[in-house]
Order: C-alpha cells, then sequence, then structure tokens
C-alpha cells in the first residue's frame, strides 16, 4: 500500500535549510541572478525564516518544496544534509 502525500506531508517548521542548501537558477527577489547550492537566501531573516513565506512574491521554487520527513528530518541540521545530498544528486 502506497503512501498518498497526505500521509507523508509535515508541517513545515521553517528552518530555511531549504533556502540555503539548494541551488536557484532562476531570479527570486533581492537574488537576480539565482542562488549558488550552499548560499544563504537573501531573504532569510537572522533566525533563518524566510521574509517571503505566505507572501504572492514567493518564487515557484519555493513553492514547490513539499516538507517531508524524509527531505526534512527532524532538526536543521538532518535537513540540510538531506537537502544537500539531493542538490548533489541532481546536479
Amino acid at each position: 500500500m502506497q503512501k498518498s502525500d497526505k500521509d507523508t506531508a509535515i508541517n513545515c517548521r521553517r528552518c530555511g535549510a531549504c533556502c540555503i542548501a539548494p541551488s536557484i537558477a532562476t531570479a527570486i527577489p533581492n537574488m537576480p541572478l539565482g542562488k549558488p547550492a550552499g548560499a544563504r537566501c537573501a531573504n532569510l531573516n537572522a533566525r533563518n525564516e524566510c521574509t517571503l513565506y505566505g507572501k504572492a512574491e514567493r518564487p515557484a521554487f519555493c513553492l514547490g518544496w513539499q516538507p517531508m520527513p524524509e527531505v526534512c528530518g527532524r532538526t536543521f541540521e538532518e535537513a540540510l544534509t538531506c537537502i544537500t545530498a539531493l542538490e548533489r544528486a541532481t546536479a
């Protein structure tokens, strides 16, 4: 029996790992040339919270991230490790 998206989705804890680990090849607010992998997004505040979260100007790339245990883990460090591995595997 396969799990549905509803079975595997979790609430985003807004840790910021998905705003650091992946590269973004297109322009995003405050980063017209995109973002290299491993670089902090210019839209993260000092607490690693996205200042665009929930706003209309949040990029499509960011909207595509769905929080899941396999990607997010239980901590920021686990999420950063998982997303970095995904970035490397798809580079």
